[in-house]
Parts: structure tokens; C-alpha cells; sequence
């Protein structure tokens, strides 16, 4: 394998623990990294506003790529830049397409600045405090927004979309973050591994010299991109089945086994 000159690691699932939170031994495993050179790239479904919750004051990380590609987040500055937003002609066009064919369903959107949520949300993530309940689901397209994210009643987000993907498919990137979750819907084109790509090529780094760690669909094409790609043990088993590299789960700290065994 080569040797590394980028990290991208997912966070839930994958870097964190289960809690939510990076443990010692994680945190460790990324000074070695980063004191050897290497760039790391958190790359996550969640809003950059999180980032620093995460990751406390020291710089463990160069950028964050949020809202699955959607959003930049440059840590050294706290700036966000917000790359990709959904067009508010979609918007209301997905809206409209999941309230009909999904009966139920409840709907929330990320700003790139925060959530608003309307009634029939019921998904809670966790450190993620910044949310502004609104009455009516007009609320909630009134801007341009970086993804929606739609509560399901059965909470299958496979058999979500398989239904919806023939009416939205050539509109809209959908992906989600765990077998029972949200549908987490942005722009065409929006993924982590196309903005990963992005990052790379400015810093003039080949797929091959990058290492991909992941867990949930939203992973796929990330770890499809990167010339090594690992999953942890307690990934989706589609990522399993796409990933020939498999670490210890994210509880055993499987990501920073392997970046001791690459930089220690």
C-alpha cells in the first residue's frame, strides 16, 4: 500500500464512538498522523457547526467536508463554505413528491447555519442544538438549504427510496447514514467522495494516496474513490460487502488501529 498523504474518516459510526464521542486512543492515533504529515479529512452527513464540539480546541483535523459534500469547513478559520445548495425549485418539488408518495413522512432542512424542523420530524441527533421548530412545511423551503432530511413512518430508508428514486433519482442525491435513519437528500452531483476529490486535487494528492474509512451508505462512494478503504466491523453490510478492508468496530477504536500500524 502506499503511504498516505490524506485521512478522510467518517465520524458517527466510524471515528466516534458509539456516545458520540473521540476517545484517547483516537485522538492520539491523529497527532501521529498529523505530526507525520499527513492531511485528515473528517467527512460527515453532520453540520460544520458540530466540528468543534467533536473535536475540542486542539486541530486534529484540516477540514471537514459536512453535509455529505455539501458544505466545506475549514477549522483553522471556522469558515464554512457552503458549496453546493439545493436550488429551491427542488426543493418543493422533493417536498411535494415524498409528501405523496410517502404518507407520514416529516420533514426537517440544514441551512448550512441550522435545522428547521416541522411537526412530523421526530429524529433527534445528538450534540446538534442549534434547531428551530417551524408550524408548516412552507416554512421550511422559504431558502436555500444544503439537504432535507425526511423522517420515516417505518423508518426503512432502502424501501424509501426504492419507491421514490424513479420520480427524484435525476433531481437529487439521496443517501442515509445508518439502516434506520433519515433520508438525507442533497443536490446532484452532492457526495462526500466528489468533494474529497475536489480537496484532493488542490492539494495535488492522487486517489492512491489516500486512506477511506466508513460505515453507512453515505460512505460508498468515498470508499469506492480512495485507493485504500477500510470499514469498520460494525458497518452496513453493504459497506462490508463493498470493502475489502475491515477494521475493529468504531467502539474498539478500528480506525485508529490501523493509523498506528501506519504511523506509530
Amino acid at each position: 500500500m502506499v503511504t498516505p498523504r490524506v485521512i478522510a474518516t467518517d465520524l458517527d459510526g466510524t471515528l466516534l464512538r458509539s456516545d458520540s464521542t473521540l476517545s484517547d486512543r483516537t485522538r492520539e492515533a491523529l497527532r501521529i498522523a498529523r505530526a507525520a504529515g499527513v492531511r485528515v479529512v473528517a467527512a460527515t452527513a453532520r453540520p460544520a457547526r458540530v466540528i468543534d464540539d467533536l473535536f475540542g480546541s486542539e486541530t486534529l483535523i484540516d477540514i471537514a467536508i459536512c453535509g455529505n459534500g455539501a458544505v466545506r469547513y475549514a477549522v483553522g478559520s471556522h469558515q464554512i463554505q457552503i458549496t453546493h445548495p439545493l436550488p429551491q425549485d427542488v426543493t418543493r418539488r422533493v417536498v411535494a413528491e415524498i409528501s405523496r408518495l410517502v404518507p407520514g413522512a416529516g420533514f426537517a432542512v440544514e441551512t448550512g447555519h441550522r435545522v428547521l424542523f416541522e411537526p412530523g420530524y421526530r429524529y433527534r441527533p445528538t450534540l446538534d442544538n442549534d434547531r428551530v421548530p417551524v408550524a408548516t412545511l412552507s416554512e421550511l423551503v422559504a431558502d436555500s438549504l444544503v439537504k432535507i432530511m425526511v423522517w420515516l413512518p417505518d423508518q426503512d430508508p432502502d424501501v424509501a427510496w426504492t419507491q421514490l428514486r424513479p420520480g427524484l433519482g435525476q433531481l437529487i442525491e439521496c443517501t442515509w447514514s445508518a439502516e434506520r435513519a433519515p433520508l438525507e437528500i442533497a443536490a446532484l452531483g452532492v457526495s462526500k467522495a466528489a468533494a474529497l476529490a475536489t480537496l484532493c486535487q488542490d492539494w495535488e494528492v492522487d486517489p492512491a494516496e489516500v486512506i477511506a474509512f466508513g460505515d453507512a451508505p453515505n460512505d460508498l462512494p468515498m470508499l469506492a474513490w480512495a485507493g485504500t478503504a477500510y470499514a469498520v466491523a460494525n458497518a452496513h453490510g453493504s459497506v462490508l460487502a463493498a470493502t475489502a478492508n475491515h477494521t475493529a468496530g468504531n467502539d474498539e477504536d478500528g480506525v485508529a488501529q490501523v493509523l498506528e500500524q501506519l504511523f506509530a
